[in-house]
């Protein structure tokens, strides 16, 4: 089957009628009607059954549009890819990062560097993990920002520094005065924990999980600076990272040292072999300056 004989297939069998499908394609019923002719012709046996003016797939259709779906999606994928890569030429930074970095760490990076690049212009996404390698493979971004993130065919990671995890509590909560604590400290105690969907999460649920002493889950979000605001609201306790513990967003809390330290790479992700523009390297240097400094004791 050629490409054009695949895409008017599949507007017929996912539309149900002639008419439905002339009006995804944008083009007329006569033109959508010859070219499933043609490709019938072609294959030797019939796509559609016309019975009492509706088009009722043959069983051999439902087995083709199992195969044609894939190279379908595959074929639009492509159309996204062709049309990001127009913007990527025009000169533009296109960077996507999870929420922890999302709220403050990359609005910082890009506003000091574009006082010293002011022509520099960005595109900015916050997403998940999973939706940061997708944008990637999309070609819809240049670089990702994210925690410890799992190797993924086609992208590239760079460590640009290590984090750890940190114990935040509610303004003037005290551990005995204690200048680190363990898990045993957070036994019983109101937990805000979280989603085992990202890299940390599941981190950090296998770290709970191999510990004898269980806090009391109260909540779980995916996203950390909600479990910080959680915190600072009086609703208990969290593990998380200190990118998110030090940032002005989420309220007072107190941050205390977990021991024993749980560390994890704050990653740049980037096309493996897709070389970045002078100016998106220019900003990949600068970010990975910043969160260094923010993380001067890891």
């Amino acid at each position: 089957m050629r490409l054009r004989q695949i895409e008017v297939f599949h507007a017929v069998y996912s539309a149900g009628t002639m008419t439905n499908a002339a009006a995804k394609l944008n083009v007329s019923q006569p033109s959508v009607s010859k070219v499933l002719a043609h490709a019938e012709q072609q294959l030797g046996y019939r796509l559609f059954d016309r019975v009492k003016g509706k088009l009722i797939p043959t069983p051999e259709a439902h087995q083709l549009f199992k195969h044609v779906k894939d190279v379908y999606e595959d074929v639009d994928r492509l159309r996204h890819v062709a049309k990001n890569l127009k913007a990527s030429s025009a000169g533009r930074i296109r960077v996507a990062s999870t929420p922890a970095f999302g709220l403050e760490t990359l609005p910082r990076a890009i506003a000091t560097f574009r006082k010293r690049h002011p022509e520099a212009v960005f595109e900015i996404e916050t997403l998940h993990l999973d939706e940061i390698n997708h944008a990637l493979l999309e070609s819809r971004i240049d670089i990702g920002l994210a925690f410890d993130p799992a190797e993924h065919p086609g992208i590239a990671g760079k460590k640009l520094a290590r984090a750890r995890f940190v114990v935040l509590a509610p303004d003037g909560e005290e551990f005995e005065g204690k200048s680190q604590v363990t898990i045993d400290d957070l036994k019983d105690r109101p937990f805000i924990g979280l989603n085992s969907r990202g890299p940390l999460g599941q981190l950090l649920s296998q770290f709970l999980e191999s510990s004898h002493a269980q806090p009391a889950f109260v909540a779980w979000t995916e996203t950390y600076h909600v479990a910080k605001a959680l915190v600072a609201s009086g609703a208990g306790i969290t593990i998380t990272d200190e990118i998110t513990a030090r940032s002005a967003i989420g309220g007072n809390v107190v941050q205390i040292p977990l021991e024993p330290a749980i560390r994890f790479d704050v990653t740049l992700l980037q096309m493996a072999d897709t070389p970045l523009s002078l100016a998106t390297k220019k900003f990949t240097r600068h970010l990975g300056k910043l969160v260094r400094e923010l993380l001067p004791d890891t």
